[in-house]
């Protein structure tokens, strides 16, 4: 039996607030172990000194010895989870500061989380997964070829998509909206395969990622059934060319959201989530419907308004949409609308999570969000930097798994 990995927790309240049991249940659900890190009395107050960050909170001073011995190599860990309440402004401080400070000074993947009293395991369980897959799967997350011809499904939450690829090309895609879990993904899978031209006999390897990745997995027999968030950055700096050196991921999807730092396509720190659907895709897709266009339209519509000129005050996607009526109803134009939209999204994706990683360019945005141009262009204006979008970056997921999958082909 492959040993359990070990996930050093650093962390304020959750025993308090009855969440420690969710966050076990989580990694043990991925063959994970979580354990605090030992430390000695004499060593919390010298490296909460050395550390520099002055807080009164006795269990974020015990975070801090412990970050700083898992740095240094007093202890030994495979990944780091860091976790807080979501209410304490100091404790989102010090794991903001941790997290960082880990991902520069070792290479232990980190994954940091502010919880609530309602975080349950499943809830925690992409990022668990995530994590342990960094820590086990290294070398398998560190191919830069594809090869062979392999297919990759992405069971979206909003969209299925199936990618074939053949000796490091993409020869095939399907894409469809995600009605029924199992036959959106038979259907892409279908269009994937005619336009390849190969038939499911000539697939040597089958991944698998999103929300129906379980029971695609299953039915299709894949050899590789991974989360959303080490793939998917492992198929956008492959289709942006970045595969060395630093890069940071940015996926604005149908439900949540996702931002990840990667060094040389390895994924380092993570974040995924948001506080509602007004920072998704989804909130496009209604604006779109509201200003009467398909939401392939939204983003040159946008491009061509001001948004400045619209005011949005709600991370609600219902008082989102309410602020867009009462703004077309105050005279404001379809542009000026779709543009703030777009603003409203990216500015939310910046406050609400790319806080929680460091970012460094180039800054790589994928998914089907992507391609509405009005929210890349906002999402540059914030971050004061030109943002790639690569080609099939709608298909990201799939070319991830199909990518990651052909190191599973000699095994078969």
């Amino acid at each position: 039996m492959t040993p359990p990995v070990r996930i050093a927790q650093l962390s304020c309240g959750p025993d308090y607030s009855g969440v420690q049991h969710e966050i076990d249940a989580a990694a043990k659900e991925v063959n994970g172990e979580v354990f605090f890190p030992d430390v000695a009395l004499k060593d919390i107050k010298r490296d909460f000194d050395t550390f520099g960050l002055d807080v009164r909170s006795p269990d974020l001073k015990l975070a801090i010895a412990r970050a700083k011995a898992l740095v240094e190599g007093r202890v030994d860990a495979d990944a780091v989870f860091i976790a807080t309440c979501f209410r304490c402004a100091e404790a989102a401080i010090v794991r903001n500061e941790l997290r960082r400070y880990i991902h520069e000074h070792s290479k232990l993947p980190v994954v940091s989380y502010s919880f609530t009293e309602r975080t349950t395991a499943g809830t925690l369980l992409t990022r668990m997964e995530a994590l342990t897959t960094i820590a086990r799967r290294r070398a398998l997350l560190a191919r830069e070829t594809q090869q062979g011809i392999t297919l990759g499904v992405d069971s979206g939450s909003s969209t299925t998509k199936a990618v074939v690829m053949k000796d490091n090309r993409i020869v095939g895609t399907g894409w469809t909206p995600t009605t029924e879990v199992l036959k959106s993904a038979r259907s892409v899978v279908d269009s994937a395969l005619a336009e390849a031209g190969v038939t499911m006999k000539e697939i040597e390897a089958i991944g698998t990622t999103g929300y129906g990745r379980f029971l695609v997995g299953k039915d299709l027999n894949a050899d590789l059934i991974q989360e959303e968030l080490t793939v998917n950055s492992k198929g956008a700096v492959y289709l942006a060319d970045k595969q060395h050196g630093p890069a940071t991921v940015i996926d604005i999807g149908g439900m949540d959201n996702k931002a990840i730092a990667v060094m040389d396509g390895i994924p380092g720190t993570f974040t995924m989530g948001g506080i509602c659907a007004g920072a998704s895709g989804r909130f496009l897709e209604m604006t779109a419907k509201r200003l009467g266009v398909e939401i392939t339209e939204l983003g040159p519509l946008a491009m061509k308004g001001f948004g400045g000129r619209v005011p949005m005050n709600s991370y609600c996607i219902v008082f989102g949409t309410q602020s867009l009526v009462n703004a077309l109803a105050a005279g404001s134009t379809r542009e000026d609308v779709a543009a703030a939209a777009c603003h409203s999204v990216a500015e939310q994706v910046f406050e609400q999570q790319l806080q929680e990683v460091d970012i460094k360019e180039p800054v790589i945005m994928v998914g089907g969000t992507s391609l509405i141009e009005g929210l890349v262009h906002a999402m540059g204006e914030l971050l004061q930097t030109k943002v790639v979008v690569p080609h099939h970056s709608q298909y990201i997921g799939s070319v991830g798994s199909a990518l990651l999958a052909s190191g599973f082909i000699r095994e078969r």
